[in-house]
């Protein structure tokens, strides 16, 4: 069992960077290595919603987190001489598909000289021994196939936002092929799908949409409902990142690239979704199709986690439902001034105690 407590074992008084610990996945993955014990520095930019997920979730003595920009290589190169991190989990990215439409530049920058910038700093760092790359689902070229894309199937994101993170992948592989083959240094790369669960603060998204319209006693407008995604609570493969760095740390054999998605049962069309989150939600929750001409969006996407499940045993914990009421508990005490960070440290406890991976191969 792969649980918080055997994740301690591991990560307690490891020196671990994370970049982009202010977004959404970043606030949720340094509060489990915090919760872990692990020694954590951060280096993003000011959260980039208002409200934040990350001053909701961590303490200000937990962590040391760093305001910083991937772009800024200099800058970057002092926080890892400083840190010598031995782990670092690289999540800073610009993450919304329409957004990149809007300044597709910007995007790149990001997501593709970051990267570069990152991998820089950890070729001139002899400390880090385990580097986890977080990409995304839609790196690959998007056919509109019912199957779900594998890792050996070709990279190619259509939009900007997907495009870049395809870049993000081959300058990844590149360096690892370039310079930390004769390293005692690991490096993979993750490829989520569709995360969901409280503190999603983030425009264009749909479970934030469906939030902030219930908050406001509005129907909760849909531009593709008929699009299917891959969708998974954020801890799912928050835990995989997690089990992925300290398995290469271990043993360098386990770097590579994998796919991080939930079972075809959960791969879900954005309606379904909707009414689902509006029965869970109850009261007067509604939803109604707003669809409408806009920037390119793919209508069909699919991971096959087929490698993730034979190298490390390992399986999704929530299906959709569970997921979803995971969902609206949190999203539900935040609305009430509740405590979010005790409902998120509970949520952590009740997944990690459940996850189950079987004998590594």
């Amino acid at each position: 069992m792969y649980n918080l407590e055997e994740c301690r074992k591991f990560y307690e008084g490891k020196r671990v960077l994370v970049t982009g610990h202010t977004g959404f996945k970043g606030a949720w993955l340094c509060r489990i290595l915090t919760m872990a014990g692990a020694r954590v520095t951060g280096y993003a930019l000011k959260p980039p919603t208002d409200p934040a997920l990350f001053p909701l979730l961590i303490r200000e003595d937990s962590m040391e987190p760093v305001t910083g920009d991937v772009r800024d290589l200099s800058h970057l190169r002092q926080v890892f001489e400083k840190v010598q991190p031995e782990i670092v989990f690289h999540l800073a990215a610009q993450p919304i598909v329409r957004d990149s439409y809007k300044d597709p530049v910007y995007t790149y920058e990001t997501n593709v000289m970051g990267t570069v910038n990152l991998l820089e700093c950890v070729r001139l760092t002899s400390s880090v021994r385990s580097l986890v790359n977080v990409t995304t689902d839609k790196v690959y070229e998007n056919r509109e196939w019912e199957y779900g894309y594998r890792e050996c199937d070709p990279l190619d994101g259509y939009d900007p936002y997907s495009n870049s993170k395809s870049c993000s992948e081959l300058v990844t592989h590149s360096y690892q092929k370039s310079f930390f083959q004769d390293r005692d240094c690991a490096i993979s790369t993750a490829r989520a799908g569709n995360v969901i669960g409280g503190g999603d603060f983030a425009n264009d998204r749909i479970v934030p949409d469906c939030v902030r319209a219930v908050a406001s006693g509005k129907a909760i407008g849909v531009r593709n409902p008929y699009s299917t995604r891959p969708f998974q609570h954020v801890l799912e493969p928050l835990f995989a990142y997690l089990m992925i760095a300290q398995r290469q740390y271990e043993e360098k054999r386990f770097q590579g690239y994998y796919n991080v998605g939930p079972d075809d049962c959960d791969c879900v069309t954005t309606g379904q979704l909707v009414e689902l989150f509006c029965r869970l939600w109850g009261g007067d929750a509604s939803w109604e199709n707003q669809s409408q001409e806009g920037p390119h969006e793919a209508n069909f996407l699919k991971l096959d986690c087929s490698r993730l499940k034979t190298v490390f045993g390992w399986k999704p914990c929530w299906h959709i439902e569970e997921a979803l009421e995971k969902t609206v508990e949190w999203s539900k005490a935040y609305l009430n001034g509740e405590d979010a960070a005790a409902v998120a440290e509970r949520q952590i406890l009740e997944f990690g105690n459940q996850r189950q991976f079987g004998t590594i191969s």
